[in-house]
């Protein structure tokens, strides 16, 4: 069997990504934007997560909020990537199970009124499910952008920002997507905070 020419599976993805991109649920990217706004004026904590290439989005992400949405000293959101910390990580994993690496962190860190967004793309990883089910019962609101079914995380997050679509790399390509979105229409505010 002959592999496709580059062109032809480039713009197979290329077009599998557009169709994704018209999937977006407004409402709740708008729920999502009027949330991390809240969150800045009132100095709440948000928590980004995920497994994967999703754990590398969370990281990038809050990069993103710390700094991107406003370069003055001190003046953007309190963003933590729970995957960061490989010290943090490879100590829970083992002495308590991969399934508890963020739901102990939530526990330590979070308060009620905080946010936590959840990057999976098919949402049902044990340890996206546990924080899920954490923040549901702490009152944290809690976001989660998905790919496929959505899975169990659909249900547990107070939003789900569910795109239906049977692609992990389309999936993560979509959490940078919404991440950015919400990154770009903050630091459009960032004089009002």
């Amino acid at each position: 069997m002959t592999p496709p020419v580059f062109s032809t599976f480039s713009n197979g993805y290329v077009s599998r990504l557009k169709s994704a991109l018209d999937l977006l649920p407004q409402a709740e990217l708008e729920a999502l934007a009027v949330a991390l706004m809240t969150a800045w004026r009132e100095k709440r904590q948000v928590f980004i997560f995920g497994n994967g290439g999703s754990a590398g989005n969370a990281i990038h992400l809050a990069n993103d909020y710390l700094y991107g949405i406003s370069k003055q000293l001190g003046k953007a959101l309190k963003v933590h990537a729970l995957p960061a910390n490989s010290a943090v990580l490879t100590c829970l994993a083992n002495d308590e199970g991969y399934d508890s690496i963020f739901i102990q962190q939530l526990a330590v860190l979070a308060n009620p009124g905080d946010i936590a967004i959840a990057l999976s793309g098919s949402g049902n990883s044990p340890n996206i499910l546990r924080a899920l089910e954490y923040c549901r019962d702490n009152q944290i609101q809690s976001f989660a952008v998905l790919g496929f079914s959505g899975g169990q995380a659909k249900a547990l997050a107070n939003h789900a920002i569910h795109i239906p679509i049977e692609d992990m790399q389309i999936s993560e390509d979509l959490q940078l997507v919404v991440g950015h979105l919400m990154m770009q229409w903050l630091h459009m505010h960032k004089d009002q905070i």
